[in-house]
């Protein structure tokens, strides 16, 4: 038995914390089980040096309240969005959602704080690829949810194969050190992996060789480039931190032998324990990146969900806790800005941004699909600074 919650367990309410069941017993019994309420999810605090974060999750969110009496408002998936914006909002009786604010909290905080930082790596990566490469460092339940989020943010492919099918793209790789090591065991020639790879592998799949397992990485990367020839697309260098040394002096030597050797065609990639640091120091002479840790356990983009209004007769009644901003609100894109303010009064400015995806429990809205969400991702973060 696996220790993870099924679809049914989250929409049922039973991932709450406990509070919230008990929550429910005591309005119940005082009689109060039909209050209506405006519920706003919003962001508490960005990560430190953070200017901004990419809102995501929104698809499981709607399937968690789907069925339930609550209309929801919230940002398109993939909004950019800053501190203080509100980000969602459910609206409808307090118990009918009560058991599952941890589950949403959960949901967009995990797939905001994923998709935020991928977005921060494509942006240092531009137009070279960055590939998704986190799923051995995340429990196999949520690898589909850490790669949706981090191609919505901006990666341009994901490892695993489950995670590629449910969003229909086609996974991507390279190969393991395990399979030259089988080959040298084996074979004595470590080279042969390489070969065998080419002849076995589907056409469409680039050849690009792991070029460090036994020799310097300049070495092996002349090897395969002598054996495959054009057929060679790239080299990648996951050179392990006891022997990394000065990643980017490597990489400048690689490039050098294979062009000085006529493979300029030959593109290099990059992976092993790569943030922000290296990304930004290698970034003008790797043509890709294989990015895992980093983007799979990403600094907590820190969202909170309050009670801003309460009907109260047949009336809203603007009310929270302190520290807080009461009542319902509209965000509005102002240019690069994001304008705050109540959603009945006049537009200050721009486009309103909180748009009505569900009514009753039923879907108003049809969501868009993942290209289309990194799609507008990526038009966003070319007006932004990181």
């Amino acid at each position: 038995m696996f220790h993870v919650a099924t679809p049914n367990d989250i929409v049922s309410g039973r991932s709450t914390d406990v509070y919230f069941t008990r929550t429910v017993e005591v309005l119940k019994n005082a009689g109060l089980e039909d209050v209506k309420v405006r519920a706003e999810f919003h962001v508490s605090s960005l990560p430190k040096d953070y200017r901004w974060a990419v809102f995501t999750g929104l698809k499981e969110v709607v399937e968690v309240l789907k069925s339930r009496r609550v209309t929801l408002y919230a940002l398109p998936e993939g909004t950019v969005f800053y501190e203080n914006d509100p980000v969602l909002v459910i609206e409808g009786p307090y118990l009918e959602f009560a058991v599952l604010e941890t589950a949403v909290l959960g949901i967009l905080r995990h797939y905001s704080s994923i998709s935020t930082k991928a977005a921060r790596v494509k942006k240092l990566v531009g137009d070279k690829t960055c590939l998704f490469f986190g799923a051995r460092a995340l429990h196999p339940a949520v690898q589909p949810m850490a790669d949706r989020a981090a191609y919505i943010g901006g990666c341009d492919g994901v490892a695993t194969v489950l995670g590629a099918e449910m969003m229909g793209i086609k996974p991507s790789g390279t190969m393991p050190h395990a399979l030259m090591i089988i080959f040298r065991a084996v074979a004595g020639d470590h080279t042969l992996a390489w070969v065998w790879f080419d002849r076995a592998v589907s056409a469409d799949v680039p050849r690009i060789v792991l070029a460090d397992t036994f020799l310097d990485e300049r070495e092996e990367a002349m090897l395969a480039a002598k054996l495959l020839g054009k057929r060679l697309y790239g080299v990648r260098l996951d050179t392990p931190g006891s022997r990394r040394g000065n990643m980017r002096r490597i990489a400048e030597e690689v490039r050098w032998t294979l062009d000085l050797h006529g493979y300029k065609h030959v593109k290099i990639f990059v992976s092993g324990g790569l943030d922000e640091p290296q990304i930004a120091a290698l970034r003008d002479l790797a043509d890709g990146f294989g990015v895992g840790t980093s983007i799979a356990f990403p600094p907590s983009v820190d969202l909170a969900m309050d009670i801003v209004e309460v009907e109260v007769n047949g009336r809203w009644v603007p009310i929270t806790k302190r520290g807080k901003l009461p009542g319902f609100k509209q965000v509005y894109k102002c240019g690069v800005k994001h304008v705050v303010a109540r959603w009945d009064e006049p537009a200050p400015c721009g486009e309103p941004l909180l748009i009505k995806w569900m009514e009753d429990g039923k879907v108003v809205k049809e969501l868009p699909h993942e290209r289309e969400i990194r799609e507008y991702v990526l038009s966003q973060l070319k007006e932004l600074e990181l």
